[in-house]
């Protein structure tokens, strides 16, 4: 596996991917191509042997806060590493941009996502009721990146 720059040539993998992973809450091709190759974005994609992309991230920085868009993988990637190097790619792309946090949100209700969180260091710090289309609230994470103030 590889981690490498999201191009315009990924537009159409990870569209794809979206429709697969999260159907009804899915990015459209338009705004899979805002969020890959709009301004202050830092985006990955993770790719087999074959080249086929496996996972992506997506991510927005603003001087010294980078806010976590989506991270995705295959479900035949999950629990492999593929998710943790995506998000280390990140981490370093908002650090050598000078970032000094990190931000996301994520449904309270999804228990595999807090654990990886949790692990990778990321930290509570607010709570959106009602957040999401099922009536979940969103936790609102935090992770102090290397070489940052973190506040």
């Amino acid at each position: 596996m590889k981690i490498r720059r999201a191009t315009v040539d990924d537009l159409a993998a990870i569209t794809l991917l979206e429709e697969e992973l999260f159907a009804g809450d899915a990015w459209s091709l338009e705004s899979v191509t805002e969020e890959v190759t709009g301004p202050h974005r830092h985006s990955f994609v993770a790719c087999a042997d074959d080249d086929t992309v496996v996972g992506y991230v997506v991510a927005m920085q603003f001087d010294e806060v980078v806010d976590l868009h989506r991270i995705a993988v295959v479900p035949t990637g999950r629990r492999t590493g593929v998710a943790r190097s995506l998000l280390a790619a990140v981490q370093q792309a908002g650090s050598e941009g000078g970032a000094q946090r990190m931000l996301l949100e994520v449904s309270d209700g999804n228990e595999a996502a807090l654990r990886f969180y949790a692990d990778a260091g990321f930290e509570e710090i607010d709570r959106r009721s009602h957040y999401y289309r099922d009536g979940t609230d969103a936790l609102v994470l935090r992770l102090s990146l290397a070489g940052g103030g973190g506040s």
